[in-house]
């Protein structure tokens, strides 16, 4: 299998599935030559789906005991996906930056509502709409505005490697309105957004999680124009949170950036972040 690699891996350390471990073995079974984890990062508070502060160096330690363990079969690397919150609590704050990690991806899941409340941005279509009408007196722009500023100021605090899912809130949005995405103002923020991650050197993340779902990538489809415009430096994850998907939507995922005219992704491999024709 060509490129088989992926750096956006949930275990049960987060709100993944099963043991880091039969991670490895999947992705040892499915022909990958380079794998590295990605637990939600500790937050500010207590969130079921992140990694508690305390297990850190627990997460730390079995990656550790893996890593040797599978030399040789594998090449194994350790990250985080580290939530943007507030000026806080980001991937550019001290104790993320002093971790002994190979990579950080960078992603926003929660924005801010007018009245002070965090809301979760990554949800179900119907419990999106519930939060725009709820949080955002069903002002679905205001919703989409806090998502894109949060993203902004991501990149404008920096600390991480890979922006992750860029633009995932593109399918709820279009689950409340029906072409929103389209609209001038939504593609003015993608273009605004776009333009900063060039600035930034990021790489950006194709996340297939919801291939196998719904033929859904984050970015959507119709967002690459963008990369392509700004030659963004492209990694292509699978955000698994189950074994047997280390690898759901990669294979379709590089067939379509190969037919969109790109012809190389970035791999870690030998501890170094490489340019890699795609297969």
């Amino acid at each position: 299998m060509t490129n088989a690699t992926n750096y956006h891996s949930h275990c049960s350390f987060c709100d993944g599935n099963a043991p880091m471990e039969e991670f490895v073995k999947a992705a040892i079974e499915a022909g990958f030559i380079a794998y590295g984890f990605s637990s939600h990062a500790p937050l500010p508070f207590s969130a079921r789906w992140t990694l508690a502060r305390e297990e850190m160096p627990a997460y730390l330690a079995e990656f550790e005991r893996l890593k040797r363990e599978y030399e040789g079969k594998i090449e194994l690397y350790v990250g985080l996906e580290i939530d943007y919150l507030n000026e806080a609590s980001n991937p550019a704050s001290v104790y993320f930056q002093q971790l002994p990690l190979d990579f950080r991806i960078g992603s926003v899941h929660l924005v801010y509502a007018p009245d002070g409340e965090i809301v979760d941005t990554d949800t179900g279509a119907e419990n999106f709409k519930r939060l725009v009408d709820a949080n955002f007196h069903g002002d679905l722009k205001a919703l989409v505005g806090a998502y894109f500023e949060a993203s902004m100021r991501m990149l404008e605090k920096g600390g991480f490697d890979i922006i992750g899912h860029t633009n995932k809130v593109w399918y709820n949005a279009e689950q409340c309105e029906t072409g929103v995405t389209d609209s001038a103002w939504y593609q003015a923020k993608l273009a605004d957004l776009f333009a900063l991650i060039a600035e930034t050197g990021a790489m950006v993340e194709i996340n297939t999680k919801y291939f196998h779902r719904n033929g859904s990538f984050f970015p959507n489809v119709k967002d690459w124009k963008y990369i392509k415009r700004w030659n963004l430096p492209i990694v292509v994850n699978s955000d698994v949170h189950f074994p047997e998907l280390v690898n759901a939507g990669r294979s379709e995922a590089l067939k379509l950036l190969k037919e969109a005219g790109f012809r190389t992704v970035r791999q870690l491999m030998g501890g170094k972040w490489q340019e890699v024709e795609i297969g």
